[in-house]
């Protein structure tokens, strides 16, 4: 199945514990369907001592969102979202915005 969201995006993510916020996609996962958004998503993992980090501790790691969660941003100013479909022209294929009367996304 295509991907409809793609890296460099503007997304807002629209169900669980960061609902409502709006942020840019910094890698897709199309094998797991998730993403990372940046500013979202942030864990700690905890790492045994080794010779190169001899104290241990915390370290922060970048936890994915899931694709289903996250809607395409159209419209920066107002955070309006809208679904994403497919259009081919002249062998051309083309992302564009179901809400926006099919208007194609860059």
């Amino acid at each position: 199945m295509a991907l409809r969201i793609r890296k460099g995006d503007a997304v807002k993510i629209t169900a669980g514990a960061h609902k409502g916020t709006t942020g840019k996609v910094l890698a897709v996962f199309p094998k797991t369907g998730s993403a990372l958004i940046e500013g979202v998503g942030l864990g700690h993992r905890h790492v045994k001592p080794s010779q190169l980090n001899p104290r241990g501790g915390k370290k922060d790691v970048h936890v994915p969102t899931p694709l289903h969660k996250l809607a395409l941003v159209t419209d920066e100013k107002s955070g309006k979202t809208s679904r994403v479909g497919y259009k081919v022209t002249e062998g051309v294929k083309t992302r564009v915005a179901r809400q926006l009367k099919n208007k194609e996304i860059k």
